[in-house]
């Protein structure tokens, strides 16, 4: 898959959220992430905001899928049930580069999918599954799924706001 080079992000919201606070986990302070995608890696020490409040990560155990985090806004259960539903997020400008023909989910909603001359519509969405990543292309006659790979998905324009497709797969 070919990847164009990063030269402009106003595509980009200013907030990129790495998901939301859970349920407490025991009496630390401690929380799960719930809808964190792992696109950005949380370590100890990293600086996040929780809804509009600046916090530091503490310690991350648990899964890629769903981190417990302890973090500083939070010593003991109580605290850690007060944060629970808010946004734990950071701003846009923090994001790390991605590796060459990756790309963030953010970067890729709001591109035109085309096949050859023909728009097929707009990322909506982008599902995340074990096999591979599903775009939510809205189209004309509906919404229309299609699989993240490379026998689909031949060229990816970030910059230029393009996801070229093959035709013959649809």
């Amino acid at each position: 898959m070919s990847r164009s080079p990063a030269s402009r992000r106003d595509w980009r919201p200013d907030r990129i959220v790495l998901g939301r606070i859970g349920r407490a986990h025991g009496l630390d302070g401690s929380v799960y992430l719930d809808g964190h995608g792992g696109a950005v890696t949380l370590v100890a020490g990293m600086s996040v905001r929780v809804g509009e409040r600046p916090a530091v990560l503490v310690s991350r155990r648990g899964m890629t899928s769903r981190p417990l985090l302890r973090i500083d806004l939070a010593g003991n259960r109580d605290q850690a049930e007060a944060l629970r539903g808010l946004e734990l997020w950071i701003p846009a400008a923090e994001l790390p580069e991605p590796e060459p023909g990756e790309y963030f989910h953010v970067d890729l909603i709001g591109c035109r999918v085309v096949a050859g001359d023909r728009t097929l519509g707009e990322v909506r969405d982008v599902l995340g599954y074990p096999a591979n990543d599903v775009l939510v292309v809205a189209a004309e006659g509906g919404d229309l799924l299609l699989p993240f790979v490379d026998t689909v998905v031949l060229e990816v324009d970030v910059p230029g706001r393009r996801i070229t497709v093959d035709g013959g797969v649809l």
